[in-house]
């Protein structure tokens, strides 16, 4: 018999595509874009969504819906180039968050909650560090040049990162609170 907490049922299957659909439309609606030395940079709500979505879905489901909508906002949007990075960024900021809710031994409190959007965003900002300075050095620029051009980088995502914060201490407890009204009213398994 399976365990019911690892199975992937209908319900699943719904919440995923519901917050691959919601990450999704977080960067469409607002992006502005900010010149870097690596990729095209913006600012958008699609980090706080993925966040929002494994800390509600779980590591794996969250995971998968953020990079679902990440992905896909590449894909159709002129950068799917990027696409592979970016759901590969999205599952490693899924993985360091559910480890780190582990930590915190799935406490959901405020102060936790924004810990592990703290983390989160600190996450991002060291992935999208590392990915721009590889690109650099891949693409022959020197040491140096590469630190500097990496981390001239990331001002969109230090502001993405500060937005994570905010957004998730703002709205997990209401969205939580949501869901398990929706569980406990069609007698569906809590997440």
């Amino acid at each position: 018999m399976s365990n019911p907490k690892n199975s992937f049922g209908v319900r699943d299957i719904v919440l995923v595509a519901l917050f691959a659909a919601v990450t999704y439309l977080g960067i469409s609606a607002l992006r502005i874009p900010l010149p870097a030395a690596v990729g095209a940079p913006f600012i958008h709500f699609g980090n706080s969504l993925l966040v929002l979505a494994v800390l509600l879905l779980g590591g794996f489901r969250g995971g998968l819906a953020g990079a679902i909508g990440l992905g896909l906002f590449d894909l159709l949007s002129g950068y799917a180039s990027t696409a592979p990075v970016t759901v590969i960024l999205a599952f490693l900021v899924a993985g360091i968050v559910t480890f780190a809710f582990r930590l915190l031994k799935h406490v959901d409190k405020p102060l936790n909650i924004f810990i592990l959007a703290l983390i989160a965003g600190a996450s991002k900002i060291v992935l999208e560090f590392l990915h721009g300075l590889i690109v650099l050095l891949l693409g022959g620029s020197a040491f140096g040049a590469s630190v500097v051009g990496a981390f001239t980088s990331l001002p969109a995502t230090a502001i993405n990162a500060v937005s994570t914060v905010i957004i998730v201490s703002v709205l997990y407890f209401p969205l939580k609170k949501g869901l398990s009204v929706f569980d406990s009213n069609k007698g569906i398994s809590k997440v």
